[in-house]
């Protein structure tokens, strides 16, 4: 029988997600770690998804909160709540966790859950990358990916107001 609402089992607390990842290390699996706003979700994002889950076994895949995503991006942003940025994200065969943080920055989720594997868009140099020195100083592997020109948020929003 489908199961449709089986996805939101994909949304997890940092303390949970921990005890998943520890179970897929014990059986010898990659963890890949990304993260994002994923406020309106596109091609650019779907792309960047798809090479942080060949990274691995498993892409957990973290979302600014609403209030870091407004600290972040100002008043107006995000467009769509994190409940709903972050269903929107599980509902995706490609992710396995999804977690909603509300720092700015996922250094300090990255250190609590220590994943083999950080991704980051091809806008950010491995300096530049919070938790970048975690995951290598325990061996890890910092992978940037490519942009793909013409697709954003901030475009698609622009495109909307003009429509």
């Amino acid at each position: 029988m489908h199961q449709p609402e089986k996805y939101l089992e994909k949304i997890l607390t940092p303390d949970e997600a921990k005890l998943k990842i520890a179970g897929w290390r014990h059986l010898g699996h990659t963890v890949v770690f990304t993260n994002g706003v994923f406020d309106l979700l596109h091609e650019g994002h779907l792309h960047s998804l798809e090479r942080a889950a060949r990274e691995g076994d498993h892409l957990v895949v973290a979302i600014n909160s609403d209030e870091s995503v407004k600290r972040l991006k100002g008043p107006n942003r995000p467009i769509q709540s994190q409940t709903t940025r972050a269903r929107v994200v599980a509902a995706l065969l490609l992710s396995d966790v999804v977690i909603v943080f509300e720092e700015d920055t996922p250094a300090a989720l990255i250190e609590h859950l220590q994943p083999d594997v950080l991704v980051k868009g091809g806008d950010y140099s491995v300096e530049q990358i919070a938790g970048a020195e975690s995951v290598l100083k325990r061996g890890g592997r910092i992978v940037i990916n490519p942009l793909i020109e013409g697709f954003s948020t901030t475009a698609s929003i622009q495109k909307m107001k003009r429509d």
